[in-house]
């Protein structure tokens, strides 16, 4: 572009004719790169690119901390191919200075918006942009030659969920910790309970703290309440070095209507679909994007290659996709349209999905996405060249709903009800399943996962030992939020944080032991993961003993190296001597695991060292069988010795 200069501007551009086509087309996947601010030098004069899409304005300029945000001095040129990108140079400006775009309206109104691309923002509340660059140097090299090892379908994947803020705080609970301080004790931590994978929620700016961070105004910002962008990718690095993924939870399915965000970003529906029939969300109140139009799609999707690149990210769960899919979700007859075929599917945003996934795994095939859905959409975890969406691994809403509920009944009670804790085995190989024990379990006056626990206070530990080990023997990856693993006793609050004193008591000890021995058994076993999402890797032994409460099962490696597992779990507080269990295959037993071991806070009635040896006899389908002693409201795991 020449250099068509205004008084305090010069008419430049980082786009191509390609880029704008691309961007016009909807298949422009790395818009960051061109759209936002960027540092650059013009005829050896250094200064700042800016760029952003208001198609639908009078005039836009930027303002900010180098002209007293003074909306006249500073304005961006319209580009002559109707892309709707204002862009223009400013000399002199460098990294950290603070800036918003300007934008008057056809109607002669006049926004201030923060950047939709901008990598860094003000601390809330404060609501402007900084400029910046990423000239992190990253040491995790190791980790991302290897890490397509370690998201694959056969790998462990046991995930921790931490919201970032609350995770632990400081100062008497009055301040969180930073990402520095993050890199050290989280790091320590999550490497010490044997978890594979961290997920973060939502790490994007928001202005809202209490949000939890889905209702974003910043995409392309790690939060400014913990740190610089490097701060976020030191803390990432680390995690890597540790031999530990990370997972953040991305939220295309909706964002705030803050007047700096991206609502009414021109003065028209721009980014949100025009009908509020489709562009409002009556739960959250805020905005649906509109996946229809092809520069937001390119918005979106950019976004989430962002992470993936220049943060290193090895996985994406999508936050609400249920309200993406369905044009109905939580609305009454009349407060919907239907698609073009009279129903009640969201075509643009399933085709977005579509989209969205076959871009992630085509540019970085040894990542993950993972759905959060809770519908029985068909395919959800399915190729898009079946007809899937093409999501990695989908939420098994199904199976914690049932095991909570079934969990929270009185164990006198649970023969009527055997169905709710096996019938997740009825479906648990249509998609590729992670079991969310997540954040959405513990807050809105749920209370803790203790709190569903019935009995006296033995029995309500015995109980969450009893899910969890239940849980990670179950086919299908894990997720559990903060505080859970060791059995924190009140609702999730985020402005106070976890109850670590908590772990004064032998009791909670005992939780957080057992769930370090889980993640160590369901890692080091392949009978326990690399055949996790199909049939194969499960067998029934016993389902329908409804009178005992009792189930067992196998879980089977894909090597005949390695012989079954066999579970073993008691859902009443009844202990059971001298009890037969079909096994698999002849030969001697050991117990590797007992969610009743005194270490763990149990009563003990474990079998240690003895060995088991199985009789000739055919007995709950097998030809063979052990007669052993089953735990109180416990998961007694055996596998034959070699």
């Amino acid at each position: 572009m020449s250099t068509l200069r205004r008084e305090n501007t010069i008419a430049y551009s980082l786009f191509t004719e390609f880029d704008i086509d691309l961007f016009k087309a909807g298949k422009h996947f790395r818009l960051y790169e061109k759209m936002g601010s960027h540092i650059c030098s013009i005829d050896g004069q250094s200064g700042v690119y800016f760029s952003v899409w208001a198609p639908n304005a009078k005039h836009v300029g930027v303002i900010g901390d180098f002209n007293y945000w003074n909306k006249h001095t500073h304005q961006l040129y319209p580009r002559w191919d109707e892309s709707g990108i204002w862009e223009a140079f400013v000399p002199n400006l460098d990294k950290g200075n603070i800036y918003k775009y300007s934008i008057e309206t056809e109607q002669g109104e006049f926004l201030e918006k923060a950047d939709p691309f901008a990598f860094f923002c003000e601390m809330p509340p404060r609501t402007a942009s900084i400029v910046w660059e990423h000239d992190y140097k990253w040491k995790d090299k190791k980790w991302m030659e290897a890490r397509a090892t370690k998201n694959n379908h056969e790998a462990p994947m046991s995930v921790y969920e931490v919201h970032l803020g609350s995770w632990m705080k400081k100062n008497n609970a009055t301040e969180s910790l930073s990402y520095s301080e993050l890199a050290k004790q989280l790091v320590d931590y999550t490497l010490d309970m044997g978890f594979t994978h961290i997920e973060f929620m939502p790490v994007m700016e928001h202005p809202y703290f209490p949000s939890w961070g889905y209702q974003i105004t910043g995409y392309f910002a790690p939060s400014s309440r913990f740190g610089t962008p490097d701060n976020f990718m030191n803390l990432i690095d680390a995690i890597h070095k540790a031999g530990i993924g990370v997972i953040i939870d991305w939220v295309p399915s909706h964002f705030p209507t803050d007047k700096h965000g991206l609502a009414l970003f021109d003065g028209t529906p721009l980014y949100e679909h025009p009908d509020p029939r489709m562009g409002f969300h009556p739960d959250w109140k805020s905005a649906i994007p509109n996946y229809g139009r092809n520069e937001v799609r390119s918005f979106f999707i950019s976004n989430a290659l962002f992470w993936l690149d220049k943060f290193h990210v090895d996985g994406l769960r999508v936050d609400a996709v249920a309200s993406m899919l369905y044009l109905d979700y939580s609305r009454n007859d009349g407060e919907w349209i239907p698609n073009q075929y009279g129903g009640n599917q969201n075509l643009d945003a399933i085709s977005f999905l579509k989209e969205f996934n076959e871009t992630v795994y085509a540019e970085y095939p040894d990542t993950v996405t993972i759905a959060e859905e809770s519908t029985a959409f068909n395919g959800v975890s399915r190729p898009t060249y079946t007809g899937g969406l093409g999501f990695g691994q989908k939420w098994m809403m199904g199976w914690m709903h049932d095991t909570l509920n079934y969990m929270s009944k009185d164990p006198i009670y649970r023969k009527f009800h055997q169905n709710e804790i096996t019938f997740s085995l009825i479906y648990a190989f249509t998609e590729n399943f992670m079991l969310p024990l997540s954040h959405d379990e513990v807050v809105h006056g749920k209370g803790a996962l203790m709190d569903r626990m019935p009995g006296d206070d033995w029995q309500r530990f015995a109980n969450l030992r009893l899910m969890y080990a239940y849980m990670f023997t179950h086919p299908g990856t894990k997720l559990l939020f903060m505080g859970s693993e060791f059995a924190q006793t009140s609702e999730w609050n985020i402005e106070r944080g976890l109850d670590w004193w908590l772990l004064q008591h032998e009791p909670h000890k005992g939780v957080k032991k057992l769930i370090a021995s889980l993640n160590r058994l369901y890692t080091s076993y392949p009978q326990l993961h690399n055949q996790q999402f199909v049939n194969e890797g499960f067998s029934w032994i016993s389902q329908d003993n409804a009178e005992d409460s009792l189930i067992v099962y196998g879980r089977h490696a894909k090597e005949d190296k390695h012989p079954p597992i066999v579970v073993v779990c008691n859902f009443t507080p009844a202990k059971r001597s001298s009890y037969k269990i079909g096994v698999p295959t002849a030969g001697t037993y050991k117990e590797i695991l007992n969610s009743d071991a005194t270490q763990f806070g149990g009563s003990g009635a474990t079998h240690g060292d003895t060995k088991l040896t199985a009789t000739n006899g055919f007995w709950q389908g097998q030809e063979q069988f052990v007669t052993m002693t089953i735990p109180p409201l416990g998961v007694s795991v055996l596998i034959r010795n070699e």
